[in-house]
């Protein structure tokens, strides 16, 4: 398979005056065009340090990261920047929709930058919310914003997609769907998607587990029988 990120001795340390906290201690990782991972491990493993770094939001202390044939680790800002336009959809635990505008305007803020984008409406209907496009945020539930989000990422066509906590803050029921829509960009895209979570079940819907523990790679996992969101026992 085709490796998109090669990540080789990835260390990131924050000071607090004298005090240094490793939130990565020479990690090593490779994802692989077309794949569904999974990031697993308790709150402080490292999991969103190491999702910023490969999303081009952070930088790390030592080590390197490769995307595709690009050396993230000796990009400027502004090559960053445009490295997450280009290639990279993130959506996180709390939505970040924009209360004054609905769930095609939201969407369309991507759509109107990106280089290849697909239509709002399209974005929209790969998540099942096509007929709540008119709907402000206040009008959805917190599974249709996330999904929104979700819409929102995948609608420039990313090679990547990025999620941090995506059911962290929603409820079994309305997790499934949030996770359908993944699965369903995953398939029907062919993006890469990774998938943060302290939630092991999800794990049981991945083509691989990461985990994490103290900043490092604990072991890595290949399910023997991938499921669907809907037969996962939360």
């Amino acid at each position: 398979m085709q490796a998109v990120f090669s990540a080789r001795q990835l260390t990131r340390i924050y000071r607090t005056g004298d005090v240094e906290i490793y939130a990565l201690r020479g990690v090593d990782v490779d994802l692989y065009a077309g794949e569904f991972v999974v990031l697993l491990g308790p709150s402080g493993s490292g999991k969103s340090t190491l999702l910023n770094i490969l999303g081009g939001l952070d930088i790390p202390s030592s080590g390197t990261v490769r995307y595709q044939d690009r050396e993230l680790t000796l990009a400027t800002d502004a090559e960053l920047t445009l490295f997450r336009r280009r290639h990279v959809g993130f959506v996180f635990q709390f939505y970040n929709l924009i209360p004054s505008l609905t769930a095609r305007e939201n969407v369309e803020v991507v759509t109107e930058i990106a280089e290849r984008p697909m239509s709002a409406m399209a974005a929209l209907g790969l998540v099942g919310l096509e007929d709540r496009a008119d709907a402000f945020p206040a009008q959805l539930s917190g599974g249709q914003q996330q999904r929104v989000a979700i819409a929102r990422a995948i609608a420039k066509q990313p090679d990547v997609l990025l999620c941090d906590e995506p059911t962290g803050a929603l409820d079994s029921q309305t997790g499934v769907r949030v996770l359908e829509a993944l699965t369903d960009a995953n398939e029907r895209l062919g993006t890469t998607t990774v998938v943060i979570t302290h939630n092991a079940a999800i794990a049981q819907m991945a083509h691989r587990v990461i985990h994490l523990s103290d900043g490092r790679i604990a072991r890595i996992d290949r399910p023997t029988q991938r499921l669907r969101a809907a037969e996962i026992r939360w």
